[in-house]
């Protein structure tokens, strides 16, 4: 068995790689050829040699290295393997679990917007800066229940609002979730609030679905005394179904009038970044009268980029809506 003096004066020859001095039970003290001295267990698990690192000497002495060594002997003795248990406790320690709700999201937002829209990502980190980071900010996700988040809930709705609280509770469950998966909490109570809120009352967007007022629709285009690119606007918006801006940033480059095909590129689309940067472009095909429409228009905007450019310059696009046409109501 080593003494306190033998592991203060333990020295490496010059030329050897490292020299270890045993205690007893499998433990030694390793010294490098630099004059640092650490602390390992022996033992053997599974049918395999194994060695656990306990410490520095002198931070950790002889006597403190000997407890050491017991304490990782129970655990062996108990058919824990040492080594793997110290593993699971660093992982485990790499996440504080009194991290607040605050300090949680702002985690959980910069990993995630990388592969949210720039949009996106401002206004979820935005809304949770306003209605809940100075109620439930500063608590830990483990303190914080579903009455809690509820009330902070309850204020947004005493607003008049119907739909923010939804998304908020939607934003909160995600740092929950998350809190879950790194130990910083067990569940997550956004999802005991399911059907807690005052639902939101949404109104649907008028259409045209009658033949008779399609009909209606066609003839105002038709008789429009307008500009003839508003004109032209209008009259694909009515035969190609795509959203209003689509139809403000379509480009000459984009069109096959000999195909009959408009390719819209995947980052015009109303998609995910990874969407909109890996995906396919969307294509539409065009009728023999979305053609013809398109033919009329090149010898006023052809020369340009986009199809329907600003009237003042015709690099930019036209600033405003596409305004709709007047249908008169029969007499």
């Amino acid at each position: 068995m080593l003494t306190d003096k033998q592991c203060k004066n333990a020295s490496c020859d010059a030329g050897r790689p490292r020299v270890r001095l045993a205690d007893s039970g499998g433990l030694y003290l390793e010294v490098s050829p630099s004059g640092s001295k650490r602390w390992f267990w022996k033992y053997r698990f599974d049918g395999k040699e194994k060695r656990l690192a306990l410490g520095g000497y002198p931070d950790l002495g002889l006597k403190e290295a000997r407890v050491a060594r017991d304490d990782a002997r129970k655990q062996h003795q108990s058919g824990a393997d040492p080594v793997l248990t110290r593993q699971v406790e660093r992982l485990s320690s790499r996440f504080d679990a009194n991290a607040s709700f605050e300090v949680t999201a702002r985690e959980f937002h910069a990993t995630k917007k990388v592969g949210w829209s720039d949009h996106y990502a401002k206004r979820w980190m935005e809304r949770l800066e306003k209605d809940i980071f100075p109620w439930l900010g500063k608590l830990p996700l483990s303190q914080i229940g579903a009455p809690m988040l509820l009330q902070t809930l309850r204020r947004v709705e005493a607003r008049g609002t119907r739909e923010l609280p939804h998304s908020l509770l939607e934003a909160c469950g995600q740092v929950f979730r998350y809190g879950v998966a790194t130990g910083r909490c067990e569940r997550s109570p956004a999802s005991d609030l399911r059907g807690a809120l005052k639902p939101v009352l949404t109104r649907h967007v008028s259409a045209i679905v009658e033949p008779d007022q399609v009909g209606d629709l066609m003839r105002a285009i038709d008789g429009y005394h307008g500009h003839p690119v508003t004109r032209a606007a209008l009259l694909l918006s009515a035969l190609l179904f795509q959203r209003p801006g689509n139809i403000r940033q379509m480009e000459w480059a984009e069109l096959d009038l000999e195909a009959r095909m408009w390719a819209i590129p995947s980052a015009k689309m109303k998609r995910t970044k990874r969407e909109k940067i890996n995906g396919r472009p969307h294509l539409v095909p065009l009728a023999t009268q979305a053609v013809d429409a398109l033919k009329d228009l090149m010898p006023l905007t052809g020369r340009g980029r986009y199809v329907f450019p600003s009237l003042i310059q015709s690099t930019r696009l036209i600033r405003t809506a596409i305004p709709p046409p007047t249908v008169e109501e029969p007499p």
